[in-house]
């Protein structure tokens, strides 16, 4: 998997599935910069063939819907859309 890791706090694996050109991908990508948390991103659009596919199907997973941003807490928390207090109480 192409995944890019962010070093920060350990809480637990936190994955942010997102897209390169989502402003709220952007704004969830910087909150968890800020809040200092260690997670994985992979910004999906820039993906192709094979490698895309896995990702999404890594994702449908978790969820049946294929909305970003999405964010992956220890393979069982999901958040998805910009939610800024959900990502501060569970992360924070």
């Amino acid at each position: 998997m192409s995944l890019t890791h962010v070093k920060g706090e350990n809480k637990g694996q936190v994955v942010l599935y997102a897209l390169s050109t989502c402003v709220w991908c952007k704004k969830t990508k910087k909150l968890l910069e800020q809040l200092g948390v260690a997670f994985d991103y992979v910004y999906v659009d820039l993906l192709a063939g094979a490698e895309k596919e896995q990702i999404l199907a890594d994702m449908a997973r978790h969820t049946s819907t294929r909305a970003f941003p999405t964010i992956v807490i220890n393979n069982g928390t999901i958040i998805q859309g910009y939610q800024e207090k959900r990502i501060r109480e569970v992360l924070g």
